[in-house]
């Protein structure tokens, strides 16, 4: 009698298991149907965001020569905005674009990034909240290709199409790319391309570059990259 009692308690539990079971099987296929639709859409807006011009300049920090370049880019194309990401110093970017002639109108510095992931991770809601729908990134060749691929998924993610300009260094580069950190920043990089649907950090320090202070800055002094040739 016990054994019997024993078995007999063991089929409602093992009925309790298949249906939870069953449960989980149907939330995966749930996920996964939903994941399917995103990336389904994620793609066509993609295809027709790469049919678009360029309606934004993203520019990752770490070399004065990339600021020199979006200079010079700038009085070519003075209506589209630029987005510099913790490059140099405020004034310096300043004096660049005073010596090239070129309007700082639609200039804009963020300054809370602090590796390449805080790049994107503060870029992407500003480059949201303009509208963008097609950015071309400027990095250096040292930078590539994590820059690049961290770029096309958390961007791609949001439906912005990513063109990559480079920008030679000269001289010997202080960075070298190790694979190990590229792996690593990638895989960050898928996990948040997720959550940053649902997850819009802002930044605290984003300023116009036409509200610098050069008078303040100049007052208390201030250096410049080398190669900027700027005479500070």
């Amino acid at each position: 009698m016990k054994r019997n009692f024993t078995n007999n308690s063991s089929i409602p539990n093992g009925r309790k298991f298949r249906k939870q079971l069953q449960l989980l099987q149907k939330l995966s296929w749930g996920l996964c149907l939903l994941l399917g639709s995103w990336l389904i859409i994620v793609a066509i807006n993609l295809v027709v965001a790469s049919a678009k011009p360029v309606d934004a300049f993203f520019v990752i920090g770490g070399s004065i020569r990339r600021e020199i370049y979006i200079a010079q880019i700038a009085k070519q194309y003075p209506q589209i905005p630029i987005l510099i990401s913790q490059g140099s110093k405020d004034p310096c970017i300043w004096l660049i674009f005073q010596r090239e002639a070129a309007d700082s109108q639609n200039v804009w510095l963020e300054k809370c990034a602090n590796s390449t992931f805080e790049n994107f991770y503060y870029g992407m809601p500003i480059l949201q909240r303009w509208g963008v729908h097609k950015v071309k990134l400027i990095t250096s060749p040292t930078h590539l290709p994590r820059a690049q691929w961290m770029s096309q998924i958390l961007f791609g993610a949001h439906g912005i199409w990513v063109e990559v300009d480079v920008v030679q260094e000269i001289g010997v580069p202080g960075n070298h790319e190790s694979w190990l950190k590229t792996a690593l920043d990638v895989i960050r990089s898928l996990f948040w391309a997720v959550l940053s649907q649902f997850i819009h950090p802002q930044c605290s320090n984003l300023n116009q570059l036409t509200d610098v202070d050069m008078q303040a800055w100049q007052s208390r002094g201030f250096k410049c990259e080398r190669q900027g040739n700027l005479g500070v």
